[in-house]
């Protein structure tokens, strides 16, 4: 059950240009939290609203959880000021997580759509392959960690400045491919919309289940306030679903891309 949690932060890292890693004493959080599931933490007493940021890792025996924000805005400029000892007010674990896939999977992740995804590779049970997409070799992060985890790792950027020039769409395609003969069972994917919007076409193509980690403005963080909607289908029926409580993650199939 999710809770408020006040958490100290036992470690602070920079992995990329404007993206930081915090590692906080979670308590009952971490034993509870699953692949998938987010937190709403209090950026600064003067904004009322809380930031939603994905569960990166959680350490369940020593009560650690860590997560990865990219600053982009007043809010997480104001988390990405915090330091070692400094507590942090966080709601969560909240949402549903993954139905993590009993065999082999793939992770298609892009920017800071990357961190879920690594809790996931770490909760596997059978063999992953990663894609991860960078805008450059800046921005750049977890590669090391994933590479500890999966059987495979591929990575994109934009500009061509490291691994291969382009999008995850290009490996991605040659691993479903590989697929039809049992070497991708399933797809998990978080990121930009177009990026997942994509993941989920060429799926659908090979025939390949996939589900995918939505992000959208969120102000309660457990479906009273409806500000998180989503257009999803089901049955050929279309309804508003909402990311904070019916997600984050989704059957893509199911997602109005």
């Amino acid at each position: 059950m999710p809770g408020v949690y006040f958490c100290g932060i036992v470690e602070k890292k920079m992995l990329a240009d404007g993206i930081f890693q915090f590692t906080v004493f979670g308590g009952e959080m971490a034993r509870e939290a699953r692949a998938g599931q987010f937190l709403h933490i209090r950026c600064g007493g003067e904004r009322i609203l809380r930031r939603p940021i994905s569960i990166a890792g959680v350490m369940a025996d020593s009560c650690l959880v860590t997560f990865v924000i990219d600053t982009v805005g007043a809010g997480t400029k104001w988390l990405a000021g915090r330091e070692i000892g400094d507590t942090l007010d966080i709601l969560g674990p909240l949402g549903r997580g993954f139905d993590l896939p009993s065999g082999s999977f793939a992770v298609v992740g892009g920017g800071v759509g990357v961190p879920p995804l690594l809790f996931a590779a770490c909760c596997a049970e059978g063999g992953v392959t990663a894609v991860l997409g960078f805008r450059d070799e800046n921005k750049m992060m977890l590669v090391d960690d994933f590479e500890a985890v999966c059987d495979k790792v591929f990575v994109t950027t934009d500009n061509g400045g490291y691994g291969i020039h382009g999008t995850v769409m290009q490996p991605l395609e040659r691993l479903l491919k590989d697929g039809r003969h049992g070497a991708v069972g399933a797809v998990l994917t978080c990121g930009p919309h177009a990026m997942m919007s994509a993941v989920a076409k060429l799926c659908r193509q090979f025939g390949i289940l996939c589900q995918a980690s939505l992000e959208e403005r969120m102000g309660c963080g457990v479906g009273a306030c409806l500000v998180c909607a989503c257009k999803t289908v089901s049955g050929g029926i279309e309804r508003m679903s909402h990311v904070c409580k019916d997600g984050p993650v989704f059957d893509a199939a199911e997602v109005v891309w």
